[in-house]
C-alpha cells in the first residue's frame, strides 16, 4: 500500500503528481527544482544556489515523512550544463558528507521553468 508524502515546507506539486510516495519501509521523492515554498517563486541565482534549494526542499519532504538525507539511497541529478557539474557536487558534498549515496548525473536538454538542476531521490524510512 502507498501512502502520499505531503509537505507546505517543500514546493508543491504543479501537476498530478506527489512530492513523495511511501511504500513500506521506502521513499520515493519527486524532482525537486529550485522553488522557494515559501514564495512560490524560483530562487534567483547561480546553480550552487539553485541546487541548496533543491535540496533544501528535499530534505523537507523526507523529514515529513520521518526520514531524512542519512537515509538517502539514491540520488539522481539532472542539471542543464555539464560544465556545472563541479559546482554542484560541491552543494550536494556538503549537506551528503558520509556514507554517500548512489547517485547519476546526466545533462538534460531543458529542465521545467528553465532551472539550471533539479534532484530527486530515494530513501528508507
Amino acid at each position: 500500500m502507498k501512502e502520499v508524502i505531503s509537505t507546505t515546507n517543500a514546493p508543491g506539486a504543479i501537476g498530478p503528481y506527489s512530492q513523495g510516495i511511501k511504500h513500506g519501509s521506502l521513499l520515493f521523492v519527486s524532482g525537486q527544482t529550485p522553488i522557494d515554498p515559501k514564495t512560490g517563486k524560483l530562487v534567483e541565482g547561480d546553480v550552487t544556489i539553485q541546487a541548496k534549494q533543491c535540496i533544501e526542499n528535499i530534505k523537507a519532504i523526507l523529514e515529513a515523512a520521518g526520514s531524512s538525507l542519512e537515509n538517502v539511497l539514491k540520488s539522481t541529478v539532472f542539471i542543464k550544463d555539464m560544465n556545472s557539474f563541479g559546482k554542484v557536487n560541491e552543494v550536494y558534498g556538503s549537506y551528503f558528507t558520509k556514507n554517500q549515496p548512489a547517485r547519476s548525473c546526466v545533462e538534460v536538454a531543458r529542465l521545467p521553468m528553465d532551472v539550471l538542476v533539479e534532484i530527486e531521490v530515494i530513501a528508507y524510512i
